[in-house]
């Protein structure tokens, strides 16, 4: 990326653009079932539960799938990279493969919806690699591999893959899955409306009062009753179990571009190397000669840090190993990782009757956001399913045993609280059009940004989640919090939850 580039939409949103807006709630509601999110687990859950004969409103705050869905690499796989030895190790055998059975039925429960509902959405059955370059890695790889296959899946350990560099070694996992996330979503959505369903844009719910039913205020001043209620901003908007202590926000960068179809690796790629790589190609044009290299990674927090150089890095890093590929897209995507490593669906906290939450799906959100879907529908209809005690947000024991990551990610938080604070301010003469600072003025800290024209724009730092300081993104031209990763244009204006309020306007 040059000086004066910034990202724009990802493939996904600029080849699926949606048409009309769908309309915000007008007036007051009464449903069996509010979802809060119109991402991949809204939808999924909203569909389930539709099917199931339960009458069902999605409420989102921009548009469906485009936020975090909307940015995703879209792979579909039950390999969540190294996660099944260290599975085995934390929540015992039958964990792990439970863990293996959800996903893996959540990738065949995909593969249903699309043959059903015929979706053009460039669906492919491919395998999924997890590989590492370090010979040192090896052993990891290999115990990953035995972990893997234990808990049913069909794994191998191989040092031979489709990439155009050697491995050390690798797992690889067989008839996996991928596609376009936005096609795939937006006819789950027409689809729910078609069977009596609703979904709303523009629509942020700023309340919850829990009952018998449960009512939810919002930005529109309509209110919605329900029976039940489902959380699933990606980053739960209603925490009263403090599960934001137990995630930890990652932003990964994406460049993406046409390559000859010789290049394709044959395989969705990835490795906790080099600070995160993962490779994927997916149809492009309407002969096949061609297809679009997705190159992910250069994972951080957000709000810290260069993005520009991040950008730079990754696209060499995608040039060097793909010759010949011109890339057309840049993008990034935002993750909660749970600290105790499994997802959290449930009940939304230890006292909750009729209100649910879907969160950290650490960066696997395609087939947790299907699973996710299918465990609260038979939560809500008083269904059975073998990983609710998995998945349960109420679970302890795993918490606690694996609290140096809840404490590590605390002390992070608490360095941004306090030592943002004592960063030096920069002069306001100084910035240059398209950056931003923190700035300090008798009023407090001020993000101040300048845009292309010159004109400076001016709200209040504090993040309106918590707190905490942002910081300027000037890849993204946006203000990010390092605490818990709400993001905001540079008027205020909420990009990204878990805030719900935009950051106040300044005068400068």
């Amino acid at each position: 990326m040059t000086q004066k580039q910034h990202t724009g939409d990802s493939y996904w949103l600029s080849t699926a653009p949606g048409g009309e807006r769908r309309p915000a709630l007008a007036e007051d509601l009464d449903v069996d079932v509010a979802v809060i999110g119109g991402g991949i687990a809204g939808l999924c859950t909203a569909w389930e539960l539709t099917r199931a004969g339960r009458s069902v409103a999605v409420l989102e705050a921009g548009r469906v799938a485009a936020g975090v869905t909307g940015h995703t690499t879209a792979k579909i796989t039950a390999l969540h990279s190294l996660v099944y030895d260290k599975l085995r190790r934390t929540r015992g055998s039958e964990g792990a493969r439970l863990y293996a059975r959800s996903q893996s039925e959540a990738i065949e429960r995909t593969a249903e919806v699309v043959a059903e509902l015929g979706v053009d959405c460039d669906w492919e059955r491919r395998s999924a690699y997890t590989y590492v370059r370090d010979g040192n890695r090896v052993d990891e790889l290999r115990a990953e591999a035995r972990a893997a296959r234990e808990a049913g899946l069909p794994a191998s350990f191989v040092t031979e893959t489709g990439l155009p560099f050697p491995v050390a070694g690798a797992v690889v996992v067989t008839d996996q899955a991928q596609f376009h996330p936005r096609r795939y979503l937006l006819a789950l959505a027409d689809d729910i409306v078609a069977h009596g369903g609703l979904v709303y844009e523009d629509t942020t719910v700023l309340g919850l009062e829990e009952g018998t039913p449960c009512r939810l205020s919002t930005s529109t001043g309509a209110s919605v009753t329900a029976r039940d209620v489902v959380v699933a901003t990606h980053y739960p908007l209603f925490d009263r179990a403090l599960l934001f202590t137990r995630l930890s926000p990652r932003r990964e960068l994406v460049v993406a571009g046409p390559v000859p179809a010789g290049l394709d690796p044959d395989g969705m790629y990835i490795t906790p190397d080099e600070n995160t790589r993962s490779v994927r190609t997916a149809p492009y044009g309407d002969d096949g000669s061609r297809r679009l290299l997705v190159v992910t990674g250069e994972h951080f927090t957000p709000g810290t840090g260069d993005t520009r150089a991040r950008f730079d890095r990754l696209a060499d890093w995608a040039r060097g190993h793909f010759p010949g590929v011109e890339l057309t897209h840049f993008w990034a995507t935002q993750d909660n990782d749970p600290t105790d490593t499994v997802p959290m669906v449930g009940p939304l906290h230890p006292g909750a009757d009729h209100t649910y939450v879907a969160t950290g799906f650490g960066g696997w959100g395609m087939s947790g956001g299907m699973m996710a879907g299918r465990l609260l529908t038979a939560q809500i209809t008083g269904g059975e399913c073998a990983w609710s005690g998995l998945y349960d947000p109420r679970r302890l024991a795993s918490a606690v045993r694996e609290a140096p990551a809840f404490l590590k990610h605390q002390a992070q938080v608490a360095k941004h609280f306090v030592g943002d604070r004592l960063r030096p301010s920069p002069p306001v003469e100084a910035l240059p059009p398209g950056e931003g600072a923190v700035v300090r003025t008798e009023d407090g800290r001020l993000a101040v940004y300048r845009d292309d024209d010159g004109a400076l724009h001016a709200v209040s730092a504090r993040c309106t989640h918590m707190g905490c300081l942002v910081d300027f993104n000037a890849a993204e031209r946006a203000w990010e919090c390092p605490c818990h990763g709400s993001r905001f244009d540079t008027d205020g204006k909420v990009v990204q939850g878990p805030a719900t309020r935009p950051l106040e306007r300044r005068d400068i």
